[in-house]
């Protein structure tokens, strides 16, 4: 019931009654706890267990195990399997490990991508004849797929069949996700019939990693298809089957398609999440929509769904991209007056949308803000301030700017040295610009061909021999 407080309490009349709490009685507790995530108050009662006379056993082991490794403490709950099996922990006794504890640390190790370790405990539990379980092979066959050794999980799941193992829901899933993932939608379609035909019947979340795949490839109408046909072999759709379709259309820009999903999913009763008002405003601001994206945004609080970091980030992109940069400016201080702290992302997108309108000033307030709401500058906004001082003749400014980068430790790409190419350019500064193509050789850093098409008339024009300059004289 998720009351582990009141259980603390009838403990409390066990002892006072006289009576003798057992490991079930600890058990209880122990897992009362860890379902609340209160880990180290499970793992000290755990070690008080002989203070009330009683030994830990392997359900108190595995419960505690379980609690490790689902708050991320994955590693001390591998110490702890090893002092259970090995018998050298605090209580100093063996306490064989079951199928549930071995499936236990070995999913746990497995999420935290130490296949290897949880592959090798998994063929320790083979030697030691405790046969695996369809949770045991799921585990270690999800641990491959996301080590991508494609190999090692098609043969574990040949071989758990080749045991009489059942692959149930989830198996099937993980492999068809697998298989999604890296476009072979023809045999994840496959795996499907033969799921159907051994009896497991796919659920919601098997449909849809196959419409994400689907999707992946661009074979919508196999996608839709599918969605169709989900009601009619009893799965209901959810959020995530709306939402996956909607980023196709929206990355297609059919956004048209995508509201109509929109609306049809709001009068099934399946409330959207921020994801999919996320994916609806990036595709409205790409085909410039800008008063339909405000108009959703509305919508969006009606219905009680908070904006995240993703959110903000796109509708101050999404508005200065269209020409809304005052608004976006607008939007940006009633974010910042909320309290709600912004990432330096949003910062860079509207730096960049006050440049092009020819608003340093403002921009440059606010580059010069980052530290002072603990951000720091990377290499794009950099290079956005710098293409922004560039193009309105402080070459000077940009150039302090470009050793205040390094000086950061940050390195400039080619995008920064394009900048500062065509600056010098457009002044005619040609002895810069010969000095920064040694500069950028020396880091290995290649001048676009548009840029370097007018770097060599520049030259020419200037009757300075191509051979002078490294990065000629090295593809002559």
């Amino acid at each position: 019931m998720g009351r582990v407080s009141h259980g603390f309490v009838v403990l409390g009349r066990i002892l006072r009654s006289c009576f003798t709490p057992n490991a079930v009685t600890f058990n209880s507790l122990i897992k009362g706890l860890c379902a609340e995530s209160r880990i180290m108050e499970a793992a000290a009662l755990f070690t008080k267990l002989r203070v009330f006379g009683c030994e830990p056993n392997v359900v108190t082991y595995t419960t505690l195990i379980n609690g490790l490794c689902r708050t991320g403490h994955t590693i001390v709950a591998l110490n702890l399997f090893e002092e259970m099996a090995n018998g050298n922990g605090e209580f100093g006794v063996v306490c064989d490990p079951n199928t549930v504890t071995y499936t236990t640390i070995i999913d746990g190790l497995c999420k935290e991508g130490f296949v290897d370790k949880a592959k090798e405990l998994f063929l320790k539990m083979k030697d030691e004849n405790i046969n695996p379980d369809v949770v045991t092979y799921t585990s270690v066959i999800r641990g491959f797929c996301y080590a991508n050794d494609w190999n090692e999980a098609k043969h574990l799941f040949i071989e758990m069949m080749d045991q009489g193992v059942q692959p149930n829901v989830v198996t099937f899933s993980v492999i068809m996700d697998e298989l999604c993932k890296n476009g072979k939608m023809d045999k994840a379609s496959r795996l499907l019939e033969l799921m159907i035909w051994r009896g497991v019947n796919p659920d919601t979340s098997t449909y849809n990693t196959l419409i994400d795949g689907y999707c992946l490839t661009d074979k919508i109408d196999r996608a839709r298809k599918l969605f169709v046909s989900m009601e009619s072999n009893g799965c209901m759709h959810d959020v995530v089957s709306y939402n996956t379709l909607i980023n196709w259309y929206c990355k297609n820009k059919d956004v048209e398609e995508a509201l109509s999903l929109y609306s049809e999913m709001l009068s099934k009763g399946i409330k959207p999440t921020v994801v999919t008002y996320n994916t609806l405003f990036l595709g409205l601001f790409e085909i410039h929509q800008v008063e339909r994206a405000l108009k959703l945004f509305d919508e969006m609080r009606r219905n009680h769904v908070a904006a995240d970091t993703y959110t903000y980030t796109n509708f101050i992109d999404g508005l200065c991209k269209n020409g809304f940069v005052l608004e976006a400016l607008e939007l940006f201080h009633a974010i910042r007056d909320s309290k709600y702290e912004l990432n330096i992302v949003s910062y860079s997108c509207l730096i960049d949308g006050l440049c092009k309108i020819g608003n340093l000033e403002t921009a440059w307030e606010l580059f010069q803000s980052l530290p002072r709401v603990g951000l720091m500058p990377n290499v794009v906004t950099y290079n956005i301030m710098i293409h922004g001082l560039c193009n309105d003749g402080e070459m000077d400014k940009a150039h302090d700017l470009f050793l205040d980068m390094e000086a950061k430790g940050l390195e400039p790409d080619f995008v920064t040295f394009n900048t500062f190419m065509l600056g010098f350019i457009r002044n005619n500064e040609t002895s810069k610009v010969i000095e920064l193509l040694h500069r950028m050789d020396k880091r290995n850093v290649m001048p676009d061909a548009s840029i370097l098409s007018i770097v060599v008339d520049l030259l020419v024009k200037n009757e300075i021999s191509l051979n002078s300059i490294p990065h000629f004289k090295r593809h002559k």
